[in-house]
């Protein structure tokens, strides 16, 4: 407790224990302990979401647990969704009783709340407490627009209506359509858990004195400027991976960056679908049915046991092109100047990580963000495809692993992406928008 004796500010800090959620607010609060001076961030979050985002112990960043809303006893089936439901009927009353806990135990009142931009109940803690109040959007600016307009969106189209129709009532969005919208704002059960809570969250973020995206200005600058004139600061300090404080050593006990450094230049199919998903059998097998056949060499981060979810022989077959691994240090992969294009779920970290390594995208999404990003990626920023269809067959991979790596239009797709590898890293230089942008949230925070 010493760090909080001798600290002029104590920061709450409350993370989304899902997804990726909980990685890029630490990165963020990472950087605002190194630039308030005499602070202290506490940083709220399940034990699990805890454990696996806390490697180490941290000077001036203390996690404390809250309740998972899980019933006693509770076993994980399978459906990803489940936990998260409980979890939103725990919130807010569990940071509620938490946040009394650490002033308890601190002995330091709270002089500013940092949250997910999920929690519009930030607002209401926020008022309560009389301090300012920061909510990051993790996603994409794109992504937050549309959860701001869900009501104006609602109104044009019918819930449930037809997937192909346009969203041309809004700028710059011609070119999205209903069917590349999140479950839930348009389609499937709109009072669900989760959509409920974004609504809300549309509602209520107008109330923060600050929105961090972990986004840069000219990614998406029609959208950025139109969020800027919703919100009195609205501040895009990312991209996180190439801003972040990152360790001098890299986990990567399966030997895979040896492995990247044996394959010529843009030549490996680099494959993964994220923590939380992985393809039903039927894709799989088409996936792995394009590969053979097209003979690319490729590394695939896959979880669970490959001999079990990949076709029969698979392994053996292409034993001598491919390797297959649980976990993957991702980011340094996509740095590799071998990799030549990246096979992801679509989820916002990985589209950050392809800029920042200059890798062409095939997007296969499942749920939340992830269709908004693929589009957005295939038809607005063009270094990268959707699927035919949105799922994975062998034609349809085939199809797209030859274009990007394999014809002209590869590398012009590659040139894209380039250039917004250009535009980040100028973004986050000294004089950047990136890091005027953090220089500002650092005087809101401290």
């Amino acid at each position: 407790m010493e760090g909080y004796r001798n600290a002029s500010k104590h920061i709450a800090v409350l993370a989304f224990p899902f997804g990726t959620h909980a990685v890029p607010l630490l990165n963020l609060i990472h950087q605002l302990s190194d630039a308030c001076p005499n602070t202290m961030f506490s940083f709220l979050s399940t034990q699990q979401s805890n454990n696996s985002t806390f490697r180490k112990n941290l000077d001036k960043i203390k996690p404390f647990n809250v309740w998972d809303g899980l019933p006693v006893g509770y076993s994980f089936w399978g459906n990803p969704h489940e936990p998260v439901d409980y979890f939103l009927k725990a919130v807010p009353a569990n940071f509620m009783k938490a946040i009394d806990a650490v002033v308890f135990e601190t002995g330091k009142p709270f002089d500013c709340l940092i949250t997910d931009a999920f929690y519009a109940f930030g607002a209401d803690i926020a008022d309560e407490l009389n301090i300012p109040w920061v909510a990051l959007w993790t996603a994409s600016p794109r992504a937050l627009f549309v959860h701001l307009d869900s009501d104006i969106i609602r109104h044009h189209v019918r819930i449930n209506g037809p997937k192909d129709k346009p969203l041309d009532f809004l700028p710059d969005f011609s070119s999205i359509r209903i069917a590349d919208l999140p479950n839930g704002l348009t389609s499937g059960d709109i009072d669900a858990p989760m959509p409920a809570l974004l609504h809300k969250m549309g509602v209520s973020l107008s109330r923060a004195t600050a929105i961090a995206t972990n986004s840069y200005e000219d990614l998406d600058n029609t959208v950025v400027n139109m969020l800027k004139l919703r919100f009195s600061t609205f501040l895009n300090v990312g991209p996180f991976n190439l801003v972040s404080v990152s360790s001098s050593t890299v986990d990567d006990s399966h030997g895979t960056l040896d492995w990247m450094s044996k394959h010529e230049a843009a030549s490996v199919v680099y494959i993964s679908f994220g923590s939380v998903i992985t393809p039903p059998p039927h894709e799989l097998q088409a996936l792995c049915e394009a590969l053979e056949e097209c003979e690319f060499p490729y590394l695939w981060s896959l979880r669970g046991n490959p001999e079990k979810q990949l076709p029969l022989g698979f392994l053996e077959r292409t034993s001598s092109k491919g390797k297959i691994v649980p976990w993957a240090p991702q980011q340094k992969i996509l740095e590799h100047p071998s990799v030549g294009v990246f096979v992801s779920h679509g989820g916002w970290n990985s589209v950050l990580e392809s800029i920042n390594g200059c890798v062409p995208m095939i997007c296969r999404p499942f749920f939340g963000d992830q269709q908004l990003n693929t589009r957005t990626v295939e038809v607005v920023w063009g270094f990268g495809f959707g699927l035919e269809g949105g799922t994975l067959t062998k034609k349809g991979a085939k199809k797209a692993l030859k274009l990007i790596l394999c014809s002209q239009e590869g590398k012009k797709i590659r040139e894209k992406i380039r250039v917004q590898k250009e535009l980040a890293c100028k973004a986050v230089r000294p004089n950047g928008s990136s890091n005027e942008n953090f220089k500002t949230l650092v005087k809101l925070v401290s």
